[in-house]
Order: structure tokens, then sequence, then C-alpha cells
């Protein structure tokens, strides 16, 4: 074999390079039915899962309801006497108010309660200056005497008077001035008599005493400054505190069954705090307002509570709890069993095989946490309270006690 060097290389003819094959591009058409066939091909394969998937999913799903069980709450329908409460806001207020002022005028001297005490009907509050009325008593008295030494020596000569006209020593007319004189001066003494029951009196009122049993507020005067009756602040103010009452509101629509309740008898008021847990008393209503408040459409009651204990205090906000009757052997549920539907309420009942039915019933009343049922349901039957959601006619179901307990004490109540 001969090696080429560069010089044979450099002498050879060139060679042409042999170009490369071309080639011809495809069509724009047959581009796009390809694409158009892959993407048939894929939304066939989609519609196909999804008919499988649609034809299978119901078999499944019944099969899954027919198996599953739900937990519930249930509680059994019960009978008892259910007390039927009206609520009403109100304002708590003083059956007797009293603004002590001076019956005289004069200096304070002496100041006998405290604060914010206690005090009784009779109790000594305050002590007006004494001396200017001791010396109007005295005066008084001495005029009255005066008069009366008059009256008596006036008496004794028309007593001699009269033993004279019958000698014919003096005339009638004599006699007859004596005893008109006797008259004057008799009349004279019984004014005496006045002004000094009149300055007594005087002299009495210098000691401020309490006129009711109650509390007394803050001082409005100090010892030492004059006092009068005309004083627009008085010396203090006393407020009774047992009893005490209620004034509060209910709607007008109301009224008829509160006026007949009361026509047969005292019907019984709670008052409770501005929460509504803590209760303040229990009193009677006494009063029943002739006027119906036309912007609110509300009544006003009165009721009286008595408050040994000054838990009830003026102008204190409460809510009053009106007794309006007793429903004895009343079927009671928990209010949370009662469903709403378009053909009315009605409520999931559990039979003996652990499945639910729904029952229409007839709520004569909500009472808080229970539910009056007129017709509809038997006492010792279960209703499902809990999980109602999740349930239909037929359901299996897992009854655990109810959370919600008929026994709790009702805060309100609504008639339907």
């Amino acid at each position: 074999m001969k090696l080429r060097t560069a010089e044979d290389r450099s002498t050879e003819e060139p060679v042409e390079d042999t170009p490369a094959p071309v080639v011809a591009p495809q069509p724009l058409g047959s581009r796009r039915r390809r694409w158009r066939w892959i993407v048939g091909l894929v939304v066939l394969a989609l519609l196909a899962v999804l008919v499988v998937r649609r034809t299978t999913r119901p078999a499944v799903n019944a099969s899954a309801g027919q198996a599953r069980v739900v937990p519930v709450g249930v509680a059994a329908v019960e009978q008892r006497d259910v007390p039927v409460w009206l609520e009403g806001l109100g304002n708590v207020t003083s059956l007797a108010t009293v603004t002590v002022r001076a019956r005289v005028s004069g200096p304070l001297v002496d100041i006998r309660f405290q604060e914010g005490s206690r005090v009784k009907k009779g109790d000594p509050l305050v002590v007006v200056d004494p001396r200017p009325f001791k010396i109007a008593v005295e005066q008084a008295g001495a005029t009255l005497a005066r008069d009366q030494a008059n009256l008596k020596y006036a008496r004794r000569d028309l007593d001699r008077y009269t033993e004279l006209v019958k000698q014919k020593l003096v005339s009638q007319q004599q006699v007859d001035q004596q005893r008109s004189l006797v008259d004057q001066l008799a009349a004279t003494v019984a004014l005496d008599q006045a002004s000094l029951d009149n300055a007594r009196l005087n002299l009495q009122f210098t000691n401020v005493v309490s006129p009711i049993d109650g509390i007394a507020g803050v001082r409005q005067v100090d010892l030492g400054n004059l006092v009068s009756a005309t004083d627009a602040n008085g010396i203090v103010v006393l407020t009774q505190m047992d009893p005490m009452a209620v004034i509060f509101t209910l709607p007008q629509d109301d009224l008829p069954r509160v006026g007949e309740a009361f026509s047969k008898g005292p019907l019984a008021v709670e008052a409770y705090d501005r929460s509504g847990a803590a209760k303040l008393g229990t009193g009677k209503l006494t009063v029943i307002d002739n006027q119906i408040n036309a912007g609110t459409a509300t009544v006003r009651l009165k009721a009286e509570f008595p408050n040994p204990e000054f838990r009830l205090w003026p102008s204190q906000f409460v809510k009053a709890r009106l007794l309006l009757q007793t429903k004895a052997g009343a079927l009671v549920i928990p209010a949370p069993a009662v469903q709403r539907g378009p053909n009315g309420t009605f409520v999931y009942v559990v039979n003996a095989d652990k499945t639910v039915a729904l029952r229409p019933i007839q709520v004569d009343l909500i009472q808080g946490p229970m539910a009056v049922v007129q017709s509809g349901l038997k006492t010792g039957e279960q209703v499902v309270t809990d999980g109602q959601n999740q349930l239909r006619a037929g359901a299996k179901v897992d009854p655990r006690p109810s959370t919600a307990s008929s026994q709790q004490k009702p805060t309100e109540a609504s008639a339907q």
C-alpha cells in the first residue's frame, strides 16, 4: 500500500462533496389530522372511564349507605308539669323615697345618722338649734297664763253682776257687757293655747326623725349650716329597700293571657340579674298598667319583692320572669330534637331495630331547652337530639345519651 504525501494530495484534482439528501416537508393538513386523532382518542378514553365510574358508583354507594351506622344523641319523651314563663326587661324601683327637709329654720347643731346606714321609722337624724323655739314656747305659755287669769277675774265679776241684777242694783246691760267680756277672754285663752301648741310643735320639729324604714343616702348639708323647709336638696334622701318593686314590660299580645290569669289570683314573678344567671328574688304581680305604649307595643307591669338582703337596688336593670301557668302532665323533649321542614315540625324517632323514622309533631311551646309536644309522640319513645343532618328515614343509628338534657332550668319562654 502506497502512502500519499502532501505533495501528491496537492497535485490531485479536487473532488466535489456529495450533497445530503433533502427530505421533503409534510403538508400542514396531515399534521393537523394526526393531532385530531390523538385528541379524539384521549377524549374517548376519558368518556369511557366516566361511564364506568357512573355505572359502578350507585351500587358502591348503596352498599356503603346500607352498611353505615350513624352515631346520634337520643333522649326519651317525658311527662311532667311544665311552668310557662313570660320574660321581660325592667328596672328596680323603691316603693318609697323621701327627701328629708327641716320643718323649721335654723342651724344644724347635731347629726345623728351615718351615710349609707339603715334607719328605722322614728330614728333621729339631725337636730336644729332648739333655743329660739324653747323661748317661743315660754312666751306662748306666759301669754296663756295671763289671759287665763283675766278670764277667771271676768267670770267672777259676771257672777257678782248676776246676783246684783236680781236685787236691781245694776242694770241688765252691765250684766250683758260682762258676759261678752268673758266670752272674748275665753276665745283669747283658746287662741293662746293654740299658739302654745304650735310653739311646742316647732320645738319638736327641731329633732328631725326618719319617716320610713330605709337606707340613708349621701348627706346634702354639713354641721353648722342653716337649713329650712324650702331647701331644694334637703338634708338627706331616704330610700325604702324592703320591700322593693320591679317595673317591667311585656308585649301587648301577652296582655289578654296575663289579665285572665291575674284575675284568678296572684302571679309569681322572679327577678334575675342582667345575664339571667343569678336569681335576685321572688315576688308577686301587683299592678298591670292601664295603657299600652304605642311606640313599643308593650304594656308595663309592677311586681313587689321582699328584699331583706338588699339584693335588689333602686334603678337596677333586671330580667323579670312572670309565671303565667303550669301545664300539668305535659309531654316534653329537648328542644334540639325539633326539626322544621316544608310540611312543618318533625322529629326522628328511634325504632326498636335501631333505625329511625320521621315523625310529624305539633309543638305547643318551646320553654328554654325544652319543647312541649301537643301531639305526635308518646311517653318513653326515643327521639334524636344530635346528628339529624346525617339521617334519613330508615337509616341505621348508634343511639347514645344526649348532651341536651331537658332537666336543665329554662331561662326564657316563647309560645308558638
